[in-house]
């Protein structure tokens, strides 16, 4: 199963394109690093440019920001690529007839709302400079890794119990 990534691709191409501002980025350079394709790169900026966070013409390889990367969230880019489809979603296919069919989506909807909500306020949180920061620590090697007993990587840094994304400082 292939597992959607319109998300971390419209923000490594913000990311890619606040960390060279000067340089000419056209959808091919942009799609080497995504390692895709350049059609695929022009879709996700023309919803980036519709969601009113790239600023680019057609046919200058030029692409910028259209606010600093502290203004810019993950729901931002959500909302700018997916509108306001939910991250969820249920099975519309149950048997009507079935008593468990028809009430089962509906106490599981209550419980994707309730998702729905949480993942919304912790991407309302999470901007594209504290991505942009994290990438930049992880070069230098101050994201303060330390291996688990099972060794995997653990970073200091990460989300708090409640989704929220833990502040730069731990």
């Amino acid at each position: 199963m292939k597992y959607p990534t319109r998300l971390s691709d419209a923000v490594h191409i913000m990311a890619f394109i606040a960390l060279n501002p000067v340089e000419r980025l056209s959808s091919e350079k942009i799609a080497e690093s995504i390692h895709t394709n350049p059609a695929y790169v022009r879709q996700l900026m023309s919803a980036l440019r519709k969601g009113n966070l790239l600023l680019s013409t057609r046919g200058h390889p030029r692409p910028e920001l259209a606010r600093e990367p502290r203004d810019i969230t993950l729901l931002d880019a959500y909302r700018a690529l997916e509108g306001n489809k939910p991250l969820l979603h249920q099975d519309t296919h149950t048997n009507p007839a079935c008593g468990v069919g028809v009430n089962i989506q509906l106490a599981l909807r209550d419980c994707y709302d309730c998702v729905q909500a949480q993942a919304e306020a912790a991407m309302r949180r999470i901007t594209l400079q504290e991505v942009l920061d994290r990438y930049a620590a992880r070069l230098t090697g101050l994201e303060g890794h330390k291996e688990t007993p099972n060794g995997s990587q653990d970073s200091s840094r990460g989300c708090s119990a409640d989704g929220s994304a833990d502040s730069p400082e731990g």
